[in-house]
Order: C-alpha cells, then structure tokens, then sequence
C-alpha cells in the first residue's frame, strides 16, 4: 500500500518507482493499494503516474480516492474506491451496503465539484508551492533544523533539534507561548512503521496563509530555543 503523493512526506513516487512496484505485484500475484488523493498537487515540474495506467495491473490494481483533499472538502467523507478487479469490487461493494450512505448533502456538493476547472488546481498548486517555499525558507534558519523538499501534497517533515517530538509538542501547548499565541505540531514518530523512528520528528501541513505560516515557524522557533534551555 502506498500513498502518492505522500503524507505526510510530500514524497512524488517516480516512474520507474511505480513499474518496480509493479513488478512485484505481478512476481508474487499481489494486490496494490494506491491513496492518491493528493494526486493533482504535484510540483517543480514534476507528474504523478496512477498505478491504473500500467498494463497487466487489471487484476492487481486498487486506488483509494475522495473529494476531501482535492476540493478541500475534509468534512464531508466523500471517496471511492477504484479497480478492475471484479472480485475485489463485489466485495467493495458487499461492505458499502453494510454501512449507512454518506450524507446526501455531501454527495450532491462532490458531484458538483468534479465541474472544477483546471485553472483552480493551477491557483492552487501556485500558491502552495509559495507556501512550501516559504515554510522551507524560515525552518533552514532555525539552527538544527534539517527539512526535506516536498515534492507534492502539502506536508512535510522536519527533524528537530531534540530527542522527544511527543514531549515536545505537549510543552507547547501547556507550558510555552508568544504574545498568548503557540503552535500545535504532530509528532511523526507515529507514521514509522518502525518502533523508536522518528522521535524527534515532527509533520508539518502548510495549510495556513503565507503570514500565518511565518508566525508559526518564529513561534517554533523561539519555542525550541527556550524548551533546548530547559535540558530537554
């Protein structure tokens, strides 16, 4: 199972990526599972490749979208589930009818955005990549701080000068603040499949308004320095 591209990484799976996964689902009559929600936030030129497209994949193929990350939709659990593989759809389909529909509401307004034109996505992938930029641009300041370059979504992940990103992330929010402002993060030991990786991570969405993600990362920043002070 792979997310492409990645949360909370921004990793952009390549190519030749994707055929050597390939590969393997046909080696060993494997099934594999692509969430490519985040599909249309590719940056830097770069191009996201559904595991749909390749050949000989009709029987190994299953992606998981929705409306929620492309419409900014969050709220209204609208997805599908995409293959060519009958069986795995009868069984799909076999779950689905076991569950209450989703809100009609919310049916009718993901139909509606599926007329989105192009020139929003364009807008939008414009502006978070100023957004990714600027986040990247104000973290390579903070002494300490190692960040990798996102390539699409809109996450990604810092490491951090200390050993304990759980700990960390609770003082913020209980014991440190700017002016009555601080910033909650989420720490990324919990996205390791790996026990104790990770720990001084920590995934970063930017989300937020180009100012307000300045504010943020002056807010971490100070908030390291003094949490570092403290012996931590």
């Amino acid at each position: 199972m792979i997310c492409n591209p990645g949360n909370p990484t921004g990793y952009l799976y390549t190519h030749e990526e994707i055929l050597q996964l390939v590969a393997l689902a046909k080696k060993y009559d494997l099934y594999l599972v692509a969430d490519e929600v985040y599909r249309e936030f590719a940056y830097d030129g770069k191009k996201h490749h559904s595991i749909l497209r390749e050949k000989g994949m009709e029987q190994h193929a299953i992606v998981v979208d929705s409306v929620s990350k492309r419409y900014s939709m969050c709220g209204a659990r609208i997805g599908c589930v995409v293959s060519r593989n009958t069986d795995v759809m009868g069984a799909v389909l076999k779950f689905a009818q076991a569950r209450l529909s989703p809100p009609t509401l919310a049916q009718i307004a993901g139909e509606a955005a599926l007329d989105t034109p192009q020139s929003y996505f364009d807008e939008v992938i414009e502006e978070y990549v100023s957004r990714r930029n600027l986040l990247i641009t104000e973290l390579e300041k903070i002494e300490g701080v190692k960040i990798a370059r996102p390539i699409g979504a809109f996450y990604c992940v810092a490491e951090l000068p200390i050993k304990d990103a759980d700990h960390f992330a609770q003082w913020l929010l209980e014991q440190f603040e700017i002016n009555e402002a601080t910033i909650m993060v989420a720490p990324a030991g919990g996205f390791y499949a790996t026990p104790n990786l990770g720990k001084n991570q920590i995934r970063i969405a930017y989300v937020l308004e180009k100012p307000l993600l300045k504010k943020a990362v002056t807010i971490l920043a100070k908030g390291l320095k003094q949490y570092i002070s403290l012996g931590n």
